[in-house]
């Protein structure tokens, strides 16, 4: 059984709720994609965060 596991798709993690978009009205849609950018622009953050941490790291432990 153990190798049916292994076998199987990788399932990608869901993040976020999909909402039915179809009962939303335009103003509503606008909304939610200003909500949407909000995240990007939130995890874009994290990522340049993080992405620094990193190089301070491999700065420090470089080989002079």
């Amino acid at each position: 059984m153990a190798a049916e596991d292994e076998d199987a798709p990788v399932r990608r993690r869901v993040r976020l709720d999909k909402p039915v978009l179809d009962p939303m009205g335009v103003e509503e849609l606008h909304a939610y994609i200003g909500e949407l950018r909000e995240e990007i622009a939130r995890v874009e953050a994290e990522i340049g965060r993080k992405q620094g941490h990193r190089s301070a790291a491999e700065a420090f432990f470089r080989k002079p």
